[in-house]
Protein backbone atom coordinates (compact mmCIF):
# COMPACT_ATOMS: atom_id res chain seq x y z
CA UNK A 1 0.00 0.00 0.00
CA UNK A 2 1.14 3.40 -1.01
CA UNK A 3 2.04 5.54 2.36
CA UNK A 4 -0.53 8.16 3.43
CA UNK A 5 1.24 11.71 3.62
CA UNK A 6 0.16 14.39 6.40
CA UNK A 7 -0.86 17.17 4.75
CA UNK A 8 -1.65 20.71 5.69
CA UNK A 9 -5.30 21.81 5.48
CA UNK A 10 -5.05 24.62 3.45
CA UNK A 11 -3.76 22.21 0.62
CA UNK A 12 -6.80 21.53 -1.98
CA UNK A 13 -7.82 18.10 -2.18
CA UNK A 14 -6.36 17.81 -6.03
CA UNK A 15 -2.97 19.04 -4.44
CA UNK A 16 -3.40 16.45 -2.46
CA UNK A 17 -4.03 13.68 -4.51
CA UNK A 18 -0.68 14.59 -7.08
CA UNK A 19 1.34 14.41 -3.32
CA UNK A 20 0.07 10.99 -2.68
CA UNK A 21 -0.02 9.90 -6.73
CA UNK A 22 3.28 11.28 -8.32
CA UNK A 23 3.58 10.70 -12.20
CA UNK A 24 6.92 10.15 -13.17
CA UNK A 25 8.60 11.19 -16.46
CA UNK A 26 8.42 13.68 -18.54
CA UNK A 27 5.68 16.16 -17.68
CA UNK A 28 7.18 19.61 -19.58
CA UNK A 29 4.96 21.15 -21.99
CA UNK A 30 2.03 19.16 -21.28
CA UNK A 31 -1.28 21.39 -20.28
CA UNK A 32 -2.60 21.48 -16.44
CA UNK A 33 -5.54 19.56 -17.97
CA UNK A 34 -3.82 17.08 -19.65
CA UNK A 35 -1.71 16.43 -16.09
CA UNK A 36 -4.83 16.77 -14.31
CA UNK A 37 -6.23 13.97 -16.73
CA UNK A 38 -3.15 11.57 -16.63
CA UNK A 39 -2.93 11.90 -12.51
CA UNK A 40 -6.67 10.40 -12.52
CA UNK A 41 -5.48 7.30 -13.81
CA UNK A 42 -4.22 6.74 -10.33
CA UNK A 43 -8.29 6.22 -9.68
CA UNK A 44 -8.61 3.18 -11.98
CA UNK A 45 -8.86 -0.87 -10.89
CA UNK A 46 -7.93 -3.71 -12.66
CA UNK A 47 -9.68 -7.21 -11.15
CA UNK A 48 -6.87 -9.52 -10.52
CA UNK A 49 -7.65 -11.95 -13.27
CA UNK A 50 -7.17 -9.46 -15.93
CA UNK A 51 -4.01 -8.02 -17.29
CA UNK A 52 -5.56 -4.93 -18.32
CA UNK A 53 -8.97 -3.86 -19.03
CA UNK A 54 -10.12 -2.82 -22.33
CA UNK A 55 -11.31 0.05 -20.50
CA UNK A 56 -7.98 1.13 -19.15
CA UNK A 57 -5.97 0.39 -22.71
CA UNK A 58 -8.27 2.97 -24.60
CA UNK A 59 -7.85 5.68 -21.61
CA UNK A 60 -4.01 5.17 -22.29
CA UNK A 61 -3.98 5.03 -25.83
CA UNK A 62 -6.16 8.33 -26.06
CA UNK A 63 -3.85 10.62 -23.65
CA UNK A 64 -0.90 8.76 -25.61
CA UNK A 65 -2.36 9.51 -29.14
CA UNK A 66 -3.27 13.02 -27.42
CA UNK A 67 -0.01 14.32 -25.98
CA UNK A 68 1.66 12.23 -28.57
CA UNK A 69 3.79 10.52 -26.11
CA UNK A 70 4.33 7.13 -24.45
CA UNK A 71 2.19 6.84 -21.12
CA UNK A 72 2.95 3.51 -19.36
CA UNK A 73 1.56 2.11 -16.05
CA UNK A 74 3.02 -0.04 -13.32
CA UNK A 75 0.10 -2.67 -11.53
CA UNK A 76 -0.03 -4.33 -8.75
CA UNK A 77 -1.18 -7.95 -8.19
CA UNK A 78 -4.08 -6.60 -5.90
CA UNK A 79 -4.88 -4.53 -9.26
CA UNK A 80 -3.57 -0.90 -7.85
CA UNK A 81 -2.42 1.29 -10.23
CA UNK A 82 1.17 1.68 -8.13
CA UNK A 83 3.43 4.16 -11.10
CA UNK A 84 1.82 6.24 -13.47
CA UNK A 85 5.06 7.45 -16.09
CA UNK A 86 5.38 9.64 -19.17
CA UNK A 87 7.89 9.13 -21.49
CA UNK A 88 9.13 10.35 -24.74
CA UNK A 89 7.63 9.82 -28.25
CA UNK A 90 10.12 6.71 -28.63
CA UNK A 91 9.67 5.56 -25.11
CA UNK A 92 9.50 5.58 -21.00
CA UNK A 93 11.79 5.80 -18.29
CA UNK A 94 10.67 3.60 -15.61
CA UNK A 95 11.18 5.07 -11.90
CA UNK A 96 13.10 3.25 -8.83
CA UNK A 97 11.18 0.68 -7.77
CA UNK A 98 13.72 -0.50 -5.00
CA UNK A 99 11.29 0.16 -2.32
CA UNK A 100 8.61 -2.41 -3.93
CA UNK A 101 8.62 -6.09 -3.12
CA UNK A 102 12.63 -6.46 -3.53
CA UNK A 103 14.03 -9.57 -3.51
CA UNK A 104 16.77 -11.36 -6.07
CA UNK A 105 14.63 -14.66 -6.35
CA UNK A 106 11.43 -13.19 -6.78
CA UNK A 107 9.05 -11.68 -9.44
CA UNK A 108 8.88 -8.02 -8.58
CA UNK A 109 4.65 -8.21 -8.49
CA UNK A 110 4.31 -5.53 -11.15
CA UNK A 111 3.29 -5.59 -14.90
CA UNK A 112 3.75 -3.08 -17.68
CA UNK A 113 1.28 -1.35 -19.77
CA UNK A 114 2.74 0.86 -21.94
CA UNK A 115 2.01 2.26 -25.09
CA UNK A 116 3.86 2.23 -28.26
CA UNK A 117 2.86 5.29 -31.19
CA UNK A 118 4.04 3.34 -34.26
CA UNK A 119 2.68 0.12 -34.29
CA UNK A 120 5.95 -1.78 -33.51
CA UNK A 121 6.45 -4.49 -31.65
CA UNK A 122 8.40 -5.50 -28.09
CA UNK A 123 11.46 -3.04 -28.38
CA UNK A 124 14.98 -4.22 -26.81
CA UNK A 125 14.26 -2.01 -23.75
CA UNK A 126 11.25 -3.39 -23.30
CA UNK A 127 12.58 -6.68 -22.71
CA UNK A 128 15.54 -5.73 -20.67
CA UNK A 129 13.22 -3.62 -18.66
CA UNK A 130 11.45 -7.38 -18.07
CA UNK A 131 14.14 -8.87 -17.05
CA UNK A 132 16.00 -6.33 -14.94
CA UNK A 133 13.46 -5.35 -13.13
CA UNK A 134 11.99 -8.93 -12.58
CA UNK A 135 8.34 -7.89 -13.87
CA UNK A 136 5.35 -10.25 -13.73
CA UNK A 137 4.93 -9.44 -17.68
CA UNK A 138 5.12 -6.67 -19.79
CA UNK A 139 2.80 -5.46 -22.84
CA UNK A 140 2.74 -3.03 -25.38
CA UNK A 141 0.09 -1.50 -26.78
CA UNK A 142 -0.50 -0.18 -30.41
CA UNK A 143 -1.99 3.04 -30.49
CA UNK A 144 -4.12 4.12 -33.20
CA UNK A 145 -3.90 7.10 -35.33
CA UNK A 146 -7.92 7.76 -34.38
CA UNK A 147 -6.39 7.14 -30.77
CA UNK A 148 -7.94 3.45 -30.01
CA UNK A 149 -5.61 0.33 -28.83
CA UNK A 150 -4.95 -2.08 -31.25
CA UNK A 151 -2.67 -5.36 -30.80
CA UNK A 152 -1.29 -5.66 -27.49
CA UNK A 153 2.22 -7.18 -27.32
CA UNK A 154 3.36 -9.36 -23.90
CA UNK A 155 6.05 -11.34 -22.70
CA UNK A 156 7.23 -12.82 -19.60
CA UNK A 157 10.57 -14.63 -18.09
CA UNK A 158 10.06 -18.68 -18.48
CA UNK A 159 12.40 -20.78 -16.16
CA UNK A 160 16.20 -22.33 -17.13
CA UNK A 161 15.36 -24.32 -20.01
CA UNK A 162 17.08 -26.58 -22.51
CA UNK A 163 17.09 -23.59 -25.37
CA UNK A 164 18.62 -21.42 -23.12
CA UNK A 165 15.75 -19.17 -23.68
CA UNK A 166 14.86 -16.03 -21.08
CA UNK A 167 11.61 -14.95 -21.93
CA UNK A 168 8.60 -16.00 -24.08
CA UNK A 169 6.65 -13.41 -26.65
CA UNK A 170 3.00 -13.99 -27.09
CA UNK A 171 1.26 -13.63 -30.35
CA UNK A 172 -0.51 -9.96 -30.41
CA UNK A 173 -4.32 -9.92 -29.32
CA UNK A 174 -6.33 -6.76 -28.89
CA UNK A 175 -7.16 -6.12 -25.02
CA UNK A 176 -10.55 -7.37 -25.20
CA UNK A 177 -9.37 -10.78 -26.03
CA UNK A 178 -6.80 -11.29 -23.41
CA UNK A 179 -8.76 -13.14 -21.36
CA UNK A 180 -6.37 -15.57 -19.77
CA UNK A 181 -6.75 -14.94 -16.31
CA UNK A 182 -3.77 -12.87 -14.60
CA UNK A 183 -3.81 -14.41 -11.03
CA UNK A 184 -3.84 -17.93 -11.59
CA UNK A 185 -0.70 -17.72 -14.78
CA UNK A 186 1.18 -15.56 -12.49
CA UNK A 187 0.65 -18.29 -9.38
CA UNK A 188 1.79 -20.77 -12.14
CA UNK A 189 4.90 -19.36 -13.04
CA UNK A 190 5.88 -18.68 -10.30
CA UNK A 191 6.17 -21.97 -8.78
CA UNK A 192 7.39 -23.33 -12.23
CA UNK A 193 10.63 -21.00 -10.82
CA UNK A 194 10.54 -22.13 -7.81
CA UNK A 195 10.38 -26.06 -8.73
CA UNK A 196 12.94 -25.30 -10.99
CA UNK A 197 14.89 -24.04 -8.43
CA UNK A 198 14.00 -26.68 -5.83
CA UNK A 199 15.86 -28.86 -7.81
CA UNK A 200 18.73 -27.68 -6.53
CA UNK A 201 18.80 -29.03 -3.45
CA UNK A 202 21.34 -26.84 -1.13
CA UNK A 203 21.77 -25.96 2.40
CA UNK A 204 23.29 -22.46 1.93
CA UNK A 205 21.87 -18.77 1.85
CA UNK A 206 24.22 -17.94 -0.42
CA UNK A 207 24.30 -19.17 -3.92
CA UNK A 208 26.53 -17.55 -6.40
CA UNK A 209 27.12 -17.25 -9.93
CA UNK A 210 31.01 -16.97 -10.48
CA UNK A 211 32.19 -14.63 -13.35
CA UNK A 212 35.39 -13.75 -14.59
CA UNK A 213 36.33 -11.45 -17.41
CA UNK A 214 39.29 -12.07 -19.21
CA UNK A 215 41.69 -9.53 -21.01
CA UNK A 216 44.77 -12.11 -22.01
CA UNK A 217 43.96 -14.93 -24.68
CA UNK A 218 47.31 -16.41 -22.84
CA UNK A 219 45.42 -17.01 -19.52
CA UNK A 220 44.04 -20.22 -18.31
CA UNK A 221 40.68 -18.99 -17.00
CA UNK A 222 39.39 -22.84 -15.95
CA UNK A 223 41.96 -22.82 -13.35
CA UNK A 224 41.67 -19.82 -11.59
CA UNK A 225 37.80 -20.36 -11.59
CA UNK A 226 38.26 -23.73 -10.20
CA UNK A 227 40.56 -22.00 -7.34
CA UNK A 228 37.70 -19.97 -7.22
CA UNK A 229 35.09 -22.52 -6.20
CA UNK A 230 37.05 -24.11 -3.98
CA UNK A 231 37.91 -20.66 -1.91
CA UNK A 232 33.69 -20.97 -2.50
CA UNK A 233 33.37 -24.00 -1.02
CA UNK A 234 35.70 -23.47 1.90
CA UNK A 235 33.62 -20.46 3.15
CA UNK A 236 30.10 -22.46 2.44
CA UNK A 237 28.75 -20.77 -0.89
CA UNK A 238 26.90 -22.81 -3.07
CA UNK A 239 28.41 -22.46 -6.74
CA UNK A 240 25.24 -22.82 -9.08
CA UNK A 241 26.90 -21.58 -12.06
CA UNK A 242 30.21 -19.90 -13.79
CA UNK A 243 30.43 -17.76 -16.78
CA UNK A 244 33.44 -15.99 -18.35
CA UNK A 245 33.73 -13.22 -20.66
CA UNK A 246 36.27 -12.50 -22.90
CA UNK A 247 37.13 -8.85 -24.09
CA UNK A 248 40.18 -6.74 -25.14
CA UNK A 249 39.63 -4.76 -21.67
CA UNK A 250 37.14 -5.06 -18.77
CA UNK A 251 34.10 -2.17 -18.74
CA UNK A 252 35.36 0.29 -16.55
CA UNK A 253 31.85 0.60 -14.72
CA UNK A 254 30.35 -3.12 -15.12
CA UNK A 255 33.83 -5.21 -15.22
CA UNK A 256 31.54 -7.05 -18.22
CA UNK A 257 29.49 -5.80 -20.88
CA UNK A 258 25.81 -4.38 -20.10
CA UNK A 259 24.37 -6.86 -22.39
CA UNK A 260 26.11 -9.88 -20.56
CA UNK A 261 25.22 -8.49 -17.23
CA UNK A 262 21.58 -8.50 -18.38
CA UNK A 263 21.67 -12.10 -19.18
CA UNK A 264 23.14 -12.64 -15.92
CA UNK A 265 20.50 -11.05 -13.88
CA UNK A 266 18.17 -13.33 -15.34
CA UNK A 267 20.10 -16.14 -15.68
CA UNK A 268 19.94 -15.71 -11.81
CA UNK A 269 16.76 -15.10 -11.26
CA UNK A 270 15.75 -18.87 -13.18
CA UNK A 271 18.10 -20.48 -11.25
CA UNK A 272 17.79 -18.92 -7.78
CA UNK A 273 21.56 -17.38 -7.20
CA UNK A 274 21.12 -14.42 -5.07
CA UNK A 275 25.32 -13.73 -4.93
CA UNK A 276 27.90 -12.47 -7.88
CA UNK A 277 31.40 -13.00 -6.98
CA UNK A 278 33.96 -11.60 -9.56
CA UNK A 279 37.20 -13.61 -10.22
CA UNK A 280 39.10 -10.49 -9.61
CA UNK A 281 38.98 -7.41 -7.45
CA UNK A 282 36.54 -4.73 -7.93
CA UNK A 283 36.77 -1.06 -7.72
CA UNK A 284 34.34 0.71 -4.87
CA UNK A 285 32.48 2.37 -7.61
CA UNK A 286 32.16 -1.12 -9.73
CA UNK A 287 30.38 -3.21 -6.69
CA UNK A 288 28.14 0.15 -6.83
CA UNK A 289 27.52 0.22 -10.51
CA UNK A 290 26.85 -3.92 -10.69
CA UNK A 291 24.44 -4.03 -7.69
CA UNK A 292 22.36 -0.99 -8.63
CA UNK A 293 21.79 -2.48 -11.94
CA UNK A 294 21.35 -6.19 -10.76
CA UNK A 295 19.70 -5.79 -7.85
CA UNK A 296 22.43 -8.57 -6.66
CA UNK A 297 24.59 -8.93 -3.74
CA UNK A 298 27.68 -8.56 -5.06
CA UNK A 299 31.12 -9.65 -3.52
CA UNK A 300 34.64 -10.55 -5.51
CA UNK A 301 37.90 -13.00 -4.85
CA UNK A 302 39.47 -10.60 -1.85
CA UNK A 303 35.81 -10.94 -0.09
CA UNK A 304 35.59 -14.15 -0.15
CA UNK A 305 39.38 -14.68 0.92
CA UNK A 306 38.50 -11.87 3.77
CA UNK A 307 35.48 -14.35 5.09
CA UNK A 308 37.39 -17.34 4.74
CA UNK A 309 40.02 -15.94 7.30
CA UNK A 310 37.84 -14.16 10.03
CA UNK A 311 36.13 -18.28 9.73
CA UNK A 312 39.43 -19.82 10.36
CA UNK A 313 41.46 -16.68 13.15
CA UNK A 314 41.55 -18.47 16.15
CA UNK A 315 44.42 -16.33 18.07
CA UNK A 316 44.10 -12.89 19.44
CA UNK A 317 46.93 -12.20 17.05
CA UNK A 318 44.99 -13.75 13.97
CA UNK A 319 41.38 -12.13 15.00
CA UNK A 320 43.55 -8.67 15.07
CA UNK A 321 44.80 -8.95 11.73
CA UNK A 322 41.52 -10.26 9.90
CA UNK A 323 39.37 -7.43 11.30
CA UNK A 324 42.20 -5.01 10.14
CA UNK A 325 42.47 -6.56 6.43
CA UNK A 326 38.45 -6.56 6.40
CA UNK A 327 38.13 -2.93 8.16
CA UNK A 328 40.96 -1.80 5.79
CA UNK A 329 39.01 -3.10 2.68
CA UNK A 330 35.71 -1.48 3.87
CA UNK A 331 36.38 2.02 4.29
CA UNK A 332 37.20 2.88 0.58
CA UNK A 333 33.54 1.11 0.16
CA UNK A 334 31.52 2.83 2.37
CA UNK A 335 28.84 4.77 1.26
CA UNK A 336 25.22 5.57 2.45
CA UNK A 337 22.05 5.94 -0.13
CA UNK A 338 19.34 8.43 -0.28
CA UNK A 339 18.58 10.05 2.71
CA UNK A 340 21.74 8.44 4.69
CA UNK A 341 23.66 11.59 3.92
CA UNK A 342 21.13 13.76 6.28
CA UNK A 343 22.01 14.46 9.72
CA UNK A 344 22.05 12.01 12.42
CA UNK A 345 20.00 14.26 15.15
CA UNK A 346 17.19 17.18 15.24
CA UNK A 347 16.42 19.93 17.45
CA UNK A 348 19.19 21.89 19.60
CA UNK A 349 22.46 20.83 18.84
CA UNK A 350 21.62 19.31 15.72
CA UNK A 351 21.39 21.77 13.47
CA UNK A 352 24.66 23.43 11.68
CA UNK A 353 26.94 21.51 9.49
CA UNK A 354 27.81 18.63 12.05
CA UNK A 355 28.57 15.17 10.61
CA UNK A 356 26.76 12.94 8.20
CA UNK A 357 26.34 9.41 8.52
CA UNK A 358 28.99 8.53 6.33
CA UNK A 359 31.35 10.81 7.40
CA UNK A 360 30.75 8.81 11.26
CA UNK A 361 30.72 5.68 9.96
CA UNK A 362 34.47 6.46 8.25
CA UNK A 363 35.42 8.10 11.11
CA UNK A 364 34.52 5.16 13.56
CA UNK A 365 36.44 2.85 10.44
CA UNK A 366 39.77 5.03 10.79
CA UNK A 367 39.64 4.93 14.59
CA UNK A 368 38.95 1.30 15.00
CA UNK A 369 41.95 0.49 12.36
CA UNK A 370 44.05 2.46 14.55
CA UNK A 371 42.77 0.75 17.60
CA UNK A 372 44.00 -2.69 15.64
CA UNK A 373 47.32 -1.66 14.84
CA UNK A 374 48.15 -0.86 18.54
CA UNK A 375 47.17 -4.02 19.47
CA UNK A 376 48.71 -5.49 16.49
CA UNK A 377 52.18 -3.81 17.51
CA UNK A 378 51.63 -5.14 21.30
CA UNK A 379 50.85 -8.48 20.06
CA UNK A 380 54.18 -8.28 17.86
CA UNK A 381 56.45 -7.17 20.40
CA UNK A 382 55.16 -10.31 23.01
CA UNK A 383 56.42 -12.40 19.92
CA UNK A 384 59.46 -11.07 19.09
CA UNK A 385 60.09 -11.47 23.32
CA UNK A 386 59.27 -15.21 22.83
CA UNK A 387 61.33 -15.31 19.17
CA UNK A 388 64.26 -13.90 21.44
CA UNK A 389 63.94 -16.65 23.90
CA UNK A 390 63.69 -19.39 21.58
CA UNK A 391 66.81 -18.23 20.13
CA UNK A 392 68.50 -18.46 23.86
CA UNK A 393 67.67 -22.10 23.20
CA UNK A 394 70.21 -22.49 19.87
CA UNK A 395 67.53 -24.68 18.11
CA UNK A 396 67.78 -24.41 14.40
CA UNK A 397 64.17 -23.04 12.94
CA UNK A 398 62.34 -24.71 9.95
CA UNK A 399 60.09 -23.21 8.35
CA UNK A 400 56.98 -24.79 6.46
CA UNK A 401 55.78 -22.86 3.16
CA UNK A 402 53.83 -23.38 0.07
CA UNK A 403 50.58 -23.11 -1.11
CA UNK A 404 47.41 -23.30 0.51
CA UNK A 405 46.13 -26.72 0.76
CA UNK A 406 49.47 -28.34 -0.24
CA UNK A 407 49.45 -30.63 2.69
CA UNK A 408 51.57 -28.28 5.30
CA UNK A 409 49.81 -29.10 8.36
CA UNK A 410 49.52 -32.85 7.63
CA UNK A 411 53.28 -32.75 6.97
CA UNK A 412 54.14 -31.14 10.45
CA UNK A 413 51.77 -33.34 12.69
CA UNK A 414 53.21 -37.10 10.93
CA UNK A 415 57.03 -35.47 10.99
CA UNK A 416 56.20 -34.15 14.95
CA UNK A 417 53.29 -36.32 16.06
CA UNK A 418 51.36 -33.22 16.34
CA UNK A 419 47.78 -32.60 16.30
CA UNK A 420 47.07 -29.38 14.28
CA UNK A 421 43.98 -29.17 12.54
CA UNK A 422 43.83 -30.39 8.81
CA UNK A 423 41.26 -30.12 6.34
CA UNK A 424 40.76 -30.32 2.70
CA UNK A 425 40.17 -26.63 1.80
CA UNK A 426 41.80 -23.78 1.52
CA UNK A 427 43.08 -21.71 4.57
CA UNK A 428 42.53 -24.63 7.36
CA UNK A 429 45.34 -23.21 8.62
CA UNK A 430 45.78 -20.04 9.73
CA UNK A 431 47.71 -19.08 13.29
CA UNK A 432 51.47 -20.62 13.18
CA UNK A 433 51.93 -23.76 15.18
CA UNK A 434 55.25 -25.00 16.07
CA UNK A 435 57.16 -28.60 17.26
CA UNK A 436 60.47 -29.87 17.77
CA UNK A 437 61.88 -32.43 15.99
CA UNK A 438 64.80 -34.46 16.97
CA UNK A 439 66.70 -36.00 13.96
CA UNK A 440 68.83 -39.36 14.41
CA UNK A 441 72.05 -37.69 14.11
CA UNK A 442 71.12 -35.88 17.54
CA UNK A 443 70.59 -32.48 15.84
CA UNK A 444 67.47 -31.33 17.62
CA UNK A 445 65.26 -27.88 15.67
CA UNK A 446 62.05 -26.14 15.81
CA UNK A 447 59.82 -26.72 12.69
CA UNK A 448 56.94 -24.26 12.15
CA UNK A 449 53.48 -24.05 10.39
CA UNK A 450 52.68 -21.16 8.89
CA UNK A 451 49.58 -19.36 6.75
CA UNK A 452 49.13 -20.84 2.99
CA UNK A 453 49.88 -18.83 0.69
CA UNK A 454 47.76 -18.12 -2.43
CA UNK A 455 48.22 -15.68 -6.23
CA UNK A 456 47.62 -12.60 -6.50
CA UNK A 457 47.10 -12.23 -1.98
CA UNK A 458 44.98 -9.02 -1.68
CA UNK A 459 47.56 -6.47 -0.69
CA UNK A 460 45.22 -5.09 2.96
CA UNK A 461 45.26 -9.04 3.84
CA UNK A 462 49.23 -8.82 2.85
CA UNK A 463 50.04 -6.07 5.09
CA UNK A 464 47.63 -6.97 7.81
CA UNK A 465 49.22 -10.55 7.81
CA UNK A 466 52.86 -9.06 7.72
CA UNK A 467 53.63 -9.92 11.38
CA UNK A 468 53.04 -13.27 11.35
CA UNK A 469 55.07 -13.49 8.11
CA UNK A 470 57.54 -12.27 9.63
CA UNK A 471 58.51 -15.14 11.47
CA UNK A 472 59.78 -16.64 8.72
CA UNK A 473 63.20 -13.85 8.77
CA UNK A 474 64.20 -16.33 12.11
CA UNK A 475 63.85 -19.65 9.54
CA UNK A 476 67.21 -21.25 8.88
CA UNK A 477 65.76 -23.39 6.40
CA UNK A 478 62.43 -23.40 4.35
CA UNK A 479 60.68 -26.39 3.75
CA UNK A 480 58.58 -25.77 0.42
CA UNK A 481 55.96 -28.14 -0.17
CA UNK A 482 53.95 -28.63 -3.19
CA UNK A 483 50.95 -30.67 -3.79
CA UNK A 484 52.61 -32.39 -7.06
CA UNK A 485 49.02 -34.04 -8.00
CA UNK A 486 47.73 -30.40 -8.70
CA UNK A 487 47.95 -30.16 -12.70
CA UNK A 488 48.76 -26.57 -11.96
CA UNK A 489 51.25 -27.19 -9.30
CA UNK A 490 54.04 -24.83 -11.40
CA UNK A 491 51.68 -22.19 -11.22
CA UNK A 492 51.40 -22.34 -7.48
CA UNK A 493 55.58 -22.65 -7.10
CA UNK A 494 56.07 -19.45 -8.85
CA UNK A 495 53.21 -17.93 -6.32
CA UNK A 496 55.25 -18.93 -3.55
CA UNK A 497 58.36 -17.68 -4.49
CA UNK A 498 57.12 -14.76 -5.80
CA UNK A 499 55.63 -14.13 -2.16
CA UNK A 500 59.01 -15.32 -0.91
CA UNK A 501 61.04 -12.80 -2.70
CA UNK A 502 58.47 -10.10 -1.76
CA UNK A 503 59.76 -11.08 2.06
CA UNK A 504 63.26 -11.13 0.62
CA UNK A 505 63.18 -14.72 2.10
CA UNK A 506 64.82 -15.81 -1.24
CA UNK A 507 68.19 -16.17 0.27
CA UNK A 508 67.46 -18.58 2.49
CA UNK A 509 67.95 -22.41 2.16
CA UNK A 510 64.78 -24.18 0.55
CA UNK A 511 63.68 -27.60 0.29
CA UNK A 512 61.38 -28.63 -2.13
CA UNK A 513 59.12 -31.48 -1.33
CA UNK A 514 56.55 -33.15 -3.69
CA UNK A 515 53.51 -34.03 -1.44
CA UNK A 516 50.54 -36.68 -2.67
CA UNK A 517 52.59 -38.64 -4.35
CA UNK A 518 50.19 -41.80 -4.05
CA UNK A 519 48.02 -39.22 -6.37
CA UNK A 520 50.56 -39.06 -8.90
CA UNK A 521 49.43 -41.36 -11.94
CA UNK A 522 52.97 -41.80 -13.01
CA UNK A 523 55.96 -42.54 -11.16
CA UNK A 524 58.33 -42.39 -13.82
CA UNK A 525 57.68 -38.96 -14.37
CA UNK A 526 57.38 -38.06 -10.87
CA UNK A 527 60.64 -38.96 -10.94
CA UNK A 528 61.60 -36.74 -13.78
CA UNK A 529 59.85 -34.12 -11.94
CA UNK A 530 62.28 -34.65 -8.83
CA UNK A 531 64.98 -33.83 -11.10
CA UNK A 532 63.92 -31.33 -12.82
CA UNK A 533 63.08 -29.48 -9.64
CA UNK A 534 65.60 -30.70 -7.19
CA UNK A 535 62.26 -31.75 -5.30
CA UNK A 536 62.01 -34.65 -2.86
CA UNK A 537 58.83 -37.01 -3.29
CA UNK A 538 56.56 -37.57 -0.20
CA UNK A 539 52.90 -38.46 0.63
CA UNK A 540 53.04 -36.73 4.46
CA UNK A 541 50.01 -38.85 5.61
CA UNK A 542 52.43 -41.93 5.56
CA UNK A 543 55.99 -41.88 7.58
CA UNK A 544 57.55 -44.58 5.58
CA UNK A 545 57.95 -42.25 2.67
CA UNK A 546 59.62 -39.10 4.63
CA UNK A 547 63.18 -40.96 5.17
CA UNK A 548 64.83 -39.12 2.51
CA UNK A 549 63.64 -35.81 3.43
CA UNK A 550 64.25 -36.29 6.80
CA UNK A 551 68.08 -37.23 5.24
CA UNK A 552 68.22 -34.23 3.13
CA UNK A 553 66.72 -31.64 6.02
CA UNK A 554 68.62 -32.46 8.72
CA UNK A 555 71.81 -32.44 6.17
CA UNK A 556 70.83 -28.82 5.12
CA UNK A 557 70.38 -27.81 8.73
CA UNK A 558 73.69 -28.60 9.61
CA UNK A 559 75.13 -26.84 6.80
CA UNK A 560 73.21 -23.84 7.47
CA UNK A 561 74.29 -23.15 10.88
CA UNK A 562 77.77 -23.31 12.97
CA UNK A 563 79.76 -26.21 14.05
CA UNK A 564 78.08 -28.19 16.71
CA UNK A 565 74.95 -26.34 17.05
CA UNK A 566 71.91 -28.04 18.12
CA UNK A 567 73.67 -31.01 19.51
CA UNK A 568 71.77 -33.03 22.17
CA UNK A 569 72.57 -36.39 23.25
CA UNK A 570 72.25 -39.57 21.17
CA UNK A 571 69.59 -41.13 20.06
CA UNK A 572 69.00 -44.56 18.36
CA UNK A 573 70.25 -44.19 14.72
CA UNK A 574 68.04 -44.21 12.15
CA UNK A 575 65.26 -42.84 14.31
CA UNK A 576 63.59 -39.85 14.94
CA UNK A 577 61.61 -37.99 17.90
CA UNK A 578 59.37 -35.83 18.50
CA UNK A 579 57.47 -33.17 21.09
CA UNK A 580 54.99 -30.71 20.08
CA UNK A 581 56.02 -27.03 21.16
CA UNK A 582 53.59 -25.26 24.11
Amino acid sequence: MRAKLALPPEISCLEAFFAINKIFGNLSGLKAEQIKRIGQIYRRRVPADRVVTQELARLLTEISREINRQIGILISRRGEIAYVIVGSHRDILIPDLTDFRSSSIRFKGLRLIHTHLNGEALSSDDLTDLALLRLDLVCALDVGQDGLPGFGHTAYLIPENPEGNFWSILEPVRPSEMSQDFSAFIQALESEFAGKQRTRKVDSTDRAILVRVETNPQSDSDVSMNELKDLCRTCGVEVFDCVIQHRHQADPRYVLGKGKLSDLVIHALQIGANLLIFDQELHPAQVRSITDFTQLKVIDRTQVILDIFARRAQSREGRIQVELAQLKYLLPRLVMKNTAMSRLTGGIGGRGPGETKLQINRRLVRDRIHHLEQDLRAVGKARDQRRVKRGKTGLPVVSIVGYTNAGKSTLLNTMTKSVVLTEDRLFATLDPKSARLRFPQDTEVVITDTVGFIRDLPPDLFTAFRATLDELQEADVLLHVIDVSNPNFENHIRAVETILEELDLNHKPQIRVFNKEDRFPDKAVLENLCRRFDAVAISAMNTKTLAALMEKLESTVRRSMPSGYGKQEPFATGKYTADAEP
